[in-house]
């Protein structure tokens, strides 16, 4: 049998490199007929891997992370008819069963039938239903055709691999965040938060036609990051309010539309940075978004919080001012970015050079084996998008 290795969730702060099973066309004790094995050519590390292996969530040791994947197919299950050995493929960290009434809606990031405990599916991930990872030299991807997405040339796929890796999540899921906010031609943006996500947001609000981007984080590389394609940015560590700092910009206090790219490990603004204030975030937003206007949060928020520090937000509660966003008719969008209804899209943008998504996140490519130094970088707030080459076929 061949071997895999994958990055093995061991204790907060702590992954490994393991070797893992060799993955097989199964479910249980089933045949997975509409699956397909991948040797992986790249695969993410995201903010919420980082949150499971800061010990912020439920996830059980032992856990193989990772459910930002692009692979070719090995091998195919009797059932699947459009996607073939040899392929390159983007996988969906959605994991969706194409059949269920929310997935024949479009919303696949909350299917109802893959996971047992709850709508919406992920491998590697807590609570998503215990699929192995993808950090890994191979993993299986289910109900094939229907998730994956097939890059129309390999040649070509692989050429633009930094920018096509992203389709997997964080380009949707920042793209999600931006268009559930309403942006569009000349809109006016703050998003919070300069990690991955929140400069892939940033990029996504570029590519909608947004006039003025503005970026809101506590990290002077990470804010450096956006200001180099073009967005201006607030220093959250400032003591001077938000608000402010945006009037200091764009001449008034309110933007068209806010998206937060934080979620509940938030800090306070100002003085109170050194301290986690779970909803600074949305209360800020809806601060300052203009009555009317709307709030993408592709920022990830959960039910369960063991590192807490206030009891009620150890199990999701937070202190919101609710009656401000009422008041001002402001409009919320929460959940998982449903990846299936942008990835085609996006990525014709990045074949046709519509955008540079890999330079707007600044991808760094590293071996499996260097997992662990790029889970450490990122904890301490590296202005970087860590992307695995389990296989090292990615040419530099």
């Amino acid at each position: 049998m061949s071997s895999n290795r994958g990055v093995v969730y061991i204790k907060p702060g702590v992954v490994e490199v393991q070797s893992i099973d060799f993955p097989k066309l199964a479910l249980g004790n089933r045949k997975c007929e509409h699956g397909v094995i991948l040797q992986i050519v790249s695969t993410n590390i995201c903010g919420s891997d980082q949150h499971m292996v800061r010990g912020r969530t439920t996830a059980p040791a032992g856990l193989v992370l990772g459910h930002e994947i692009t692979g070719l197919v090995l091998e195919a299950g009797r059932d699947v008819e459009f996607i073939k050995k040899g392929d390159l493929v983007s996988v969906p960290f959605n994991i969706a069963c194409g059949r269920c009434r929310n997935c024949k809606a479009g919303q696949t990031g909350i299917c109802l039938n893959v996971n047992p405990a709850r709508p919406g599916a992920a491998n590697g991930y807590v609570v998503m239903g215990g699929g192995v990872g993808g950090q890994a030299e191979y993993v299986v991807g289910t109900y094939a055709d229907f998730n994956l997405l097939k890059f129309p040339d390999k040649d070509q796929g692989m050429a633009k691999i930094r920018d096509l890796t992203l389709l997997s999540d964080i380009f949707p899921t920042g793209y999600h965040g931006a268009v559930t906010a309403g942006v569009g031609p000349g809109s006016i943006v703050y998003v919070a938060g300069a990690g991955p996500v929140g400069l892939a947001c940033a990029a996504s609000c570029h590519l909608l036609g947004a006039a003025v981007v503005i970026v809101g984080d506590m990290i002077p590389e990470r804010l450096e990051q956006a200001k180099s394609f073009g967005c201006e940015i607030v220093d959250l560590r400032s003591d001077t309010p938000l608000p402010d700092q945006i009037a200091a910009i764009i001449g008034t206090p309110e933007v068209d539309a806010a998206v937060d790219c934080v979620g509940f490990e938030a800090r306070g603004h100002g003085s109170h940075s050194h301290s986690e204030q779970p909803a600074t975030v949305l209360n800020a937003a809806m601060q300052i978004t203009r009555a009317g206007g709307a709030i993408g949060i592709p920022g990830l928020y959960v039910t369960e919080d063991p590192g807490a520090k206030e009891d009620a937000a150890k199990h999701g509660n937070l202190s919101l001012r609710l009656g401000l966003g009422w008041a001002k008719s402001l409009t919320f969008a929460t959940g998982q970015c449903p990846v299936m209804k942008y990835h085609r899209q996006l990525m014709n943008a990045i074949l046709y050079d519509k955008i540079k998504i890999a330079k707007a996140v600044n991808v760094e490519v590293i071996t499996l084996d260097d997992a662990p130094r790029g889970y450490s970088d990122f904890d301490k707030g590296a202005a970087k998008k860590f992307v695995l080459d389990p296989g090292g076929l990615i040419k530099n």
